[in-house]
């Protein structure tokens, strides 16, 4: 058996699972936080590696494709606080990290694992039901239905069209997006008769994300849901998702600048944001323009 302990958490592995314990730190995130302990078994891992730091390393899982649908619902875009198949390392447990690394890797060639995709998941999925306010909205999945609510700040248009109930024999996908530089991020549940067509913003099979704290919750929405479709190894007569359209080019760089200035006005004078945080956005868009 072997064992790391660290303020991000305690990873513990007996030969046929990896058990993923996230830490009570602070700075742990909410995303790791609300997703729990994890067990992960042996057969789903493609690899394992440790890298070192000068004040800090990091172990990483490496999953087979197709085995996690937390993996599979973001694409790989969670950043490093919010991906529970990292965890980070103090330079005094170097020794430690590495030991781990290699008694994973020894029982991967042991029980000759193959790092190729797998046909359906190895890993449930967060537990239901289960539910996240972010951005524009607050998203919810029990099993049988996703819920769309809409909040003060959402567009009139589609919060006019009131709250969205989507059975799950309704559902072709789910998609999860973070909030990129000018980009606003969205959780996009793909509905059978109703292609995206428009930005999420006013889209109401979609949850607008800003790029605040809580956005990466909606990532334990869209990996519940994902865990209860069909897998992407299914058959090949499995309906297509609808094509989803990019976020259009709000004109030149310069425009879309003073647009996104305006938005975090708007933003800061509504509340949504604190003093720190609109001053630390604002700043950043200034040094752009």
């Amino acid at each position: 058996m072997a064992e790391i302990i660290q303020k991000d958490g305690t990873w513990t592995f007996d030969g046929d699972a990896l058990r993923l314990t996230p830490g009570r730190d602070k700075n742990v995130s909410l995303l790791r936080r609300e997703l729990g302990e994890l067990v992960v078994p042996l057969g789903a891992l493609a690899g394992v590696s440790f890298e070192q730091g000068r004040k800090a390393g990091r172990l990483r899982l490496r999953l087979r494709d197709g085995a996690d649908p937390l993996t599979q619902a973001t694409g790989g875009r969670l950043a490093e606080p919010n991906d529970p198949y990292q965890l980070a390392v103090e330079s005094d447990r170097y020794g430690v990290a590495e030991y781990f690394a290699d008694e994973v890797r020894n029982a991967l060639l042991l029980d000759g694992v193959s790092p190729d995709p797998v046909a359906g998941y190895l890993l449930p999925g967060p537990a239901l039901p289960v539910s996240a306010s972010a951005g524009d909205g607050t998203a919810s999945f029990d099993g049988e239905r996703v819920r769309l609510e809409w909040n003060w700040k959402t567009e009139t248009a589609k919060a006019e069209a009131g709250v969205r109930t989507i059975p799950l024999a309704d559902v072709l996908g789910v998609e999860w997006q973070p909030a990129a530089g000018l980009e606003n991020g969205h959780m996009r549940i793909l509905v059978r008769g109703a292609p995206a067509t428009a930005t999420a913003k006013y889209d109401p099979n979609a949850v607008e994300l800003w790029g605040f704290k809580k956005d990466p919750l909606m990532a334990l929405v869209a990996a519940a849901v994902q865990a209860r479709l069909p897998h992407p190894a299914a058959a090949a007569d499995t309906p297509k998702e609808p094509p989803v359209l990019a976020e259009a080019p709000a004109g030149d760089d310069h425009d879309a600048l003073l647009r996104r200035l305006r938005e975090l006005g708007e933003l800061h004078r509504d509340g949504v944001l604190t003093d720190e945080e609109f001053t630390l956005a604002k700043q950043a868009v200034l040094q752009r323009m």
